[in-house]
């Protein structure tokens, strides 16, 4: 009983981790329609520029927010200079947003060196409770409370306030809501920061966890992040969140019940999500 919870707590904290991640995805493409590939670079820069900031100043908490001010900086940036001339082109969005991805991966070995950096996780979260033979670590418990936090302080804006409803009504009709005043183009390109701050505190916030960040892990965890919008169904934000948790205990389990199988999981559950249900197994879209 106590390998069991153990392994739980490990694969919901993964999968709180992935789902920040996945969330921004599901908020630029659920919302903007835009498919973005340069995402997981939008991670590594807020796990090194997160991580630099830890270190320089000594405070877990100024990391997590040069992070996130790094994601709105770089959301800001994407969205003008990469976004704007491909909006409407999956196809274009697709090549450029990749070949972003790899400028923005290879400009992590230009500015903080081509090897990886070890990360300790901050001393108020270090070690773990023990109850009875159960051990629990106190960072993977953070994890999952930040990341369940998040999903009701998003869901909360998305659905009960006024820029919810506005950004909700543009992405039915987006001309009818110019026609009443409002800046669509500037509530998409919020939209679009948000969702790359997201993808950044996930970074920092993964850093702690896996102890080392490199320049490739944005590569890496974009494909998860993918895998899980695929299986949550597109533009599903509570999908993602289903979709993240389910991802994360199937590779715990994996990595300890199989481990030949640990690295497959994934890869595995998309196909078989693919075939049966190809809208996603959270989507209200019908397939």
């Amino acid at each position: 009983m106590d390998l069991l919870v153990s392994l739980t707590i490990n694969g919901l904290a993964t999968g709180m981790l992935i789902f920040l991640l996945a969330a921004g995805l599901t908020l630029i493409f659920g919302l903007m329609d835009v498919l973005n590939f340069a995402h997981g670079g939008l991670f590594v820069w807020g796990a090194y520029t997160g991580v630099f900031s830890y270190a320089w100043s000594g405070s877990f908490l100024v990391g997590i927010v040069v992070a996130i001010v790094t994601g709105l900086v770089l959301g800001f940036i994407t969205e003008k200079i990469i976004i704007t001339p491909v909006y409407g082109n999956h196809v274009q969005q697709i090549l450029i947003t990749l070949g972003f991805m790899l400028v923005l991966q290879e400009m992590i070995k230009v500015v903080f060196g081509p090897n990886g950096v070890p990360v300790s996780v901050p001393g108020y979260f270090a070690g773990s409770w023990e109850i009875g033979d159960v051990i629990i670590i106190k960072y993977r418990v953070f994890i999952i409370v930040i990341g369940f936090t998040l999903f009701a302080i998003l869901q909360y804006i998305l659905k009960r306030t006024k820029i919810g409803l506005i950004v909700r009504a543009g992405v039915m009709n987006k001309e009818m809501v110019q026609a009443l005043g409002i800046n669509i183009k500037r509530v998409f390109l919020l939209v679009f920061m948000v969702g790359a701050a997201l993808a950044s505190l996930g970074g920092m916030l993964m850093a702690p966890y896996s102890g080392v960040v490199y320049a490739e892990m944005g590569m890496e965890y974009a494909i998860l992040g993918f895998i899980v919008v695929v299986i949550g169904g597109m533009g599903s934000f509570s999908g993602s969140l289903m979709a993240a948790i389910l991802v994360g205990l199937a590779g715990s389990y994996m990595a300890y019940y199989v481990p030949f199988l640990s690295l497959a999981v994934n890869m595995i559950l998309m196909a078989i999500v693919l075939i049966f249900r190809p809208q996603g197994l959270f989507s209200t879209v019908k397939g």
